[in-house]
């Protein structure tokens, strides 16, 4: 019998509470190994018995969860579930946690508002049995994607097939400049620091989705932008791509890939999820496939799940040159194992040499 993950959970509220134990509890490979109102009395519980994941609340009495964090994961790392409100605020404060070294992120509408929970139960089970995967050791100054607990509940698994058609196999004409795609997940924030930081200001022009929610996205696009000679920017409908920019996804929207003659822009756009994410890593891989053809690389980075896959075979046999992040250097294989297993990955590579393998990419254009 497989051993089912042992989750502590620490929030002042004692409805929230109360709530995630019942969502938890749900999934028959999740147990809650105890639940603590503070981050005092969760180090007490952590004296007595070590969980595979803690869900950790933002705003608490005594002690704030980010200090509790910090405190955490400089004398016993664990994987960590940050659990806090949509808000302007709150987006700082949890780029701040995942700084710090959380693994991921459910939002909830209001602190205490247990409803919000309640509403998305599959994708919170989902979140915490991604961050029990977690190799802490890759999760350094931060790590983790953001995950959005919507008012959608569970959904169909649906495909870019609702947001775009497959590729016609056209061969496109060449251009001179490339277009590099890039699509992420649980780990993601870290990788894409660390990757874009490798980047000269003349890199190709970029497009990227992390699986994150609304207002989430321009905070993260804001810190990238203060770390690296390249410009990121939250994508706004018609931006056009260019070289050392890159152009990351709003969360709750798809961003696709479009081109008018030689020129590329991004399309932004509302939709139903697909693969369950919005935005959508096969989303984006498909218009690439579509609009840049070989013109296009295709990466695909740390992450749960396999939203991706498809549009990376896409774009590899539309004649775009596609990278996978490898194992070792992942936090979580999840996202690009399915890539790899689909046939559509042409290299596998560590993160450290992705940026470098970008560059001498762009100089055969």
């Amino acid at each position: 019998m497989a051993k089912k993950i042992r989750v502590l959970i620490i929030d002042d509220s004692a409805s929230v509470r109360q709530t995630l134990t019942h969502v938890l509890e749900q999934d028959p490979d999740i147990e809650i190994m105890a639940v603590a109102s503070d981050p005092f009395m969760a180090a007490r519980k952590l004296q007595e018995e070590i969980p595979d994941v803690i869900t950790l609340d933002v705003e608490m009495p005594r002690m704030d969860g980010i200090t509790f964090l910090r405190k955490l994961m400089a004398q016993r790392p664990i994987p960590v579930v940050m659990c806090s409100s949509l808000t302007e605020a709150g987006s700082e404060t949890l780029i701040q946690a995942l700084e710090a070294g959380a693994v991921d992120v459910i939002l909830k509408s209001k602190i205490g508002a247990a409803d919000s929970l309640a509403d998305d139960a599959m994708r919170i089970r989902e979140v915490v049995k991604s961050a029990s995967h977690a190799r802490l050791s890759n999760v350094r100054r931060a790590a983790g994607t953001i995950r959005s607990a919507s008012a959608e509940g569970p959904a169909k698994k649906l495909t870019a097939d609702v947001m775009l058609p497959p590729p016609t196999g056209r061969a496109m004409a060449k251009t001179t400049e490339m277009v590099v795609c890039v699509g992420a997940s649980t780990g993601g924030t870290e990788a894409l620091r660390e990757f874009l930081e490798e980047l000269p200001a003349n890199a190709p022009g970029m497009v990227i989705v992390q699986h994150m929610p609304e207002k989430f996205t321009a905070a993260f696009a804001k810190r990238l932008n203060g770390l690296c000679e390249v410009e990121v920017k939250e994508a706004v409908d018609g931006d056009p791509v260019l070289r050392g920019h890159v152009l990351i996804a709003p969360g709750d929207k798809h961003m696709l890939l479009e081109r008018q003659g030689a020129r590329y822009y991004v399309s932004v756009k509302t939709g139903p999820m697909v693969s369950r994410h919005r935005p959508s890593v096969d989303v984006l891989f498909r218009s690439a496939a579509r609009s840049a053809g070989s013109n296009a690389m295709g990466i695909i980075m740390t992450g749960m799940g396999d939203d991706g896959a498809r549009g990376m075979l896409e774009m590899h046999e539309a004649g775009a040159y596609t990278v996978a992040q490898d194992e070792a250097s992942s936090v979580v294989f999840g996202m690009p194992k399915e890539a790899i297993a689909k046939g559509g990955v042409d290299r596998i590579l560590p993160l450290d040499q992705i940026a470098r393998e970008v560059l001498m990419t762009q100089q055969k254009f």
